[in-house]
């Protein structure tokens, strides 16, 4: 991910943003240290965002298409209610194992249900009454439009979609790969949607706010 905002920056947000808890530090060094793709890590800046906007929006079922290490899954349970649920949807073993180690580890880990295989079969396979509060999204931008139409019925009216790397590292501007277009389709495809209100923030790679009208 290539940076947007300059990083002396993002780094002053950061230290004026509430502190990190101990096993949030700890699950960021070891994706660093053990994961290929570390970049994919939300990181602390947005992981406090998804928390404060869980806490506003009184969210009591979110779902997250997009596991990785579990990081933005504990930024967002440690933020909700008790007795509320987390589904969170992983394709990668090797992610989710990482994952469920530390919400063992957690006290808010028991919010969290992790359903590991390709996040639109999941979808399918749920109860028709399952609906949710609040969705963050943030797995394969091709399928980013599929996932919005999947889970925007399950949606609460009111509810929120938070939609991560919708700036994504600044290709939206001039789309040249595959990936790049689905982002930028998928922005076009939202910004037209008279279902919802948008905005885009310049936060991280980019996160849009999506409220279900």
């Amino acid at each position: 991910m290539k940076a947007i905002i300059p990083r002396k920056i993002e780094e002053y947000c950061l230290r004026h943003t509430s502190a990190r808890d101990k096993l949030l530090r700890e699950l960021e060094k070891y994706t660093q240290r053990t994961c290929a793709d570390a970049q994919m890590l939300i990181g602390p800046h947005e992981g406090a965002l998804l928390a404060m906007l869980v806490r506003l929006t009184g969210a009591r079922r979110i779902l997250e298409i997009g596991t990785f290490t579990g990081y933005s899954a504990l930024c967002m349970a440690e933020a909700l209610p008790k007795n509320s649920q987390l589904t969170t949807c992983e394709i990668k073993l090797e992610h989710a194992d990482i994952a469920r180690s530390f919400f063992a580890r957690s006290p808010h880990g028991h919010k969290i249900k992790l359903r590991l295989g390709p996040a639109l079969q999941t979808l399918a396979g749920l109860p028709a009454s399952a609906s949710f509060d609040f969705v963050f999204l943030d797995a394969d931008k091709e399928n980013y439009v599929n996932y919005y139409e999947a889970v925007l019925p399950r949606l609460r009216p009111g509810g929120v979609i938070v939609a991560d790397n919708v700036l994504w590292s600044g290709y939206v501007l001039a789309p040249k790969k595959k990936t790049d277009r689905a982002v930028v389709a998928f922005n076009k495809h939202v910004h037209r949607d008279p279902r919802v209100e948008c905005v885009m923030l310049p936060v991280r790679d980019g996160v849009s706010l999506i409220r279900k009208r």
